[in-house]
């Protein structure tokens, strides 16, 4: 794994720790299985975002300090430059650009993600977490596939969807596709 998700998985683990909680109960706060809990604050396993924002909100801290380890400081405008966003490497196909993690007391993450083509037979991975999410489609086309339903997606496409339910992102063709992901 790399090293960014393993400074992730010690940041989780530390919050865990100070709170006085067993990985067990906090495994169950949090609806995941205690085993891929443990995988996540070994730094062994990629850590979905939409975990991160759960655990963000269960410990009341930002985002943020999760990805990145510092506090955010902006409460007027948070202006992120084009090669400045933090990146978040989960899993080899998916790219994740904090587009505005130095704004205070955000209601929304907002991304920039990046999904390469993944082979033919592999099936897409599934999440699911608490709220609501809107994507963008700015370039190649992906499928959605949202609580059993499969939609394609172009350049200029957008979705908002409840993200409780499950759901998955792939490429269709050869090429990679971006998209901009807000969670609510």
């Amino acid at each position: 794994m790399s090293e960014k998700i393993k400074e992730v998985a010690e940041r989780i683990k530390g919050l865990r720790e100070i709170a006085g909680l067993e990985v067990e109960a906090i495994a169950r706060e949090l609806r995941v299985d205690p085993d891929e809990y443990r995988k996540y604050e070994s730094g062994t396993t990629d850590i979905p975002v939409g975990f991160l924002i759960d655990m963000a909100h269960r410990f009341d801290v930002e985002l943020t300090v999760l990805l990145t380890g510092e506090e955010p400081r902006l409460r007027t405008y948070c202006l992120v430059r084009a090669d400045k966003a933090p990146t978040v490497d989960r899993r080899k196909e998916y790219r994740y650009r904090d587009l505005a993690y130095n704004f205070i007391g955000k209601r929304a993450e907002a991304f920039l993600v990046r999904v390469d083509p993944k082979p033919s037979k592999a099936k897409p991975h599934t999440y699911s977490h608490p709220g609501q999410e809107f994507n963008y489609v700015l370039k190649g086309t992906i499928k959605v596939t949202v609580n059993g339903h499969e939609l394609i997606l172009q350049a200029g496409d957008s979705l908002y969807f409840d993200s409780g339910k499950d759901h998955a992102m792939t490429t269709v063709g050869d090429e990679p596709a971006e998209f901009l992901a807000v969670i609510l």
